[in-house]
């Protein structure tokens, strides 16, 4: 594929691997830093990408756009690039339910722009074979020619917009759901009185404990991000004709963490921060 000036839209650490993907298959990444942080300043810098400035400038500039972002801004990242007039490729790799990802789809299509679902399951990566970029829509095998040098490993699953979402968000519905379930378990234990009781259940036949530690000290930090996930999951779930309600609950959880963004807290700090919410 011909190298091609790409925006990334935005460099957390998700929206980094993105670009260093992007970067290794031989394209120019640029991002815009109008508005951002001096922590993502720093990320950018390091990565090698190319500072368009605003975001009027990075969508004239580029012919292809990768939105990274949490997704209760994902509808609004998407009406800001259309008010600029950018009328290239636009990948939207955004955590939020097919229907809401049809819905910006609409938008763009009527103002000419190739609009592709994406769909991102796995942590920031370091090496191929860790994280993967699901697409679909019509212009999908295009976009993935845009990620062909890892670390990030793209694959096409359809022409439908939507298809990459519903796979995002039925994984997430498990993986971070499943986190959720178990910081409701650990926080009702100890409110109980009966965490060092469950702890050595668990230890006879049950989850891992130290595993299951690890992964609630891993999402804490990450939770304030989760939130919007929870609710597009259960969104998806009721299109669906499944019940909504375990993924708004997760996002309640998640909601009670949120006191520690980007902080390390430890195991009983967090589960302070539950017993804390469930007496609010």
């Amino acid at each position: 594929m011909t190298a091609q000036r790409i925006g990334v839209l935005h460099p957390g650490e998700m929206g980094i691997a993105i670009a260093v993907t992007i970067k290794n298959s031989g394209h120019e990444v640029f991002w815009a830093s109008e508005g951002r942080s001096a922590r993502t300043l720093a990320r950018a810098e390091s990565a090698g990408l190319v500072d368009a400035g605003t975001l009027a400038a990075l969508c004239e500039t580029c012919a292809v756009i990768v939105s990274v972002c949490p997704p209760e801004f994902a509808a609004d990242v998407a009406d800001a690039v259309l008010a600029c007039q950018f009328r290239g490729m636009y990948v939207d790799a955004n955590a939020v339910s097919p229907a809401s990802k049809r819905r910006v789809a609409e938008r763009m299509e009527q103002h000419g722009v190739r609009f592709v679902d994406g769909g991102i399951i796995g942590l920031p990566a370091r090496a191929r074979g860790q994280t993967w970029l699901y697409l679909s829509g019509a212009e999908a095998e295009s976009a993935a020619c845009c990620f062909t040098a890892g670390p990030i490993e793209p694959e096409v699953i359809g022409t439908e917009i939507g298809k990459a979402s519903a796979l995002k968000m039925c994984f997430a519905a498990q993986s971070k759901g499943s986190t959720a379930l178990l910081c409701a378990v650990l926080g009702a234990a100890q409110e109980l009185g009966v965490l060092e009781q469950l702890k050595r259940q668990w230890a006879r036949g049950g989850p891992a404990l130290a595993e299951v530690e690890r992964n609630i000290l891993r999402s804490a930090p990450k939770a304030w991000r989760y939130v919007g996930e929870m609710h597009e999951i259960a969104a998806t779930f009721e299109a669906a004709g499944m019940p909504p309600q375990f993924h708004e609950g997760a996002a309640q959880i998640y909601e009670s963490l949120r006191e520690f963004r980007d902080g390390q807290p430890g195991f009983e700090e967090v589960l302070r921060a539950l017993r804390k919410a469930g007496h609010a």
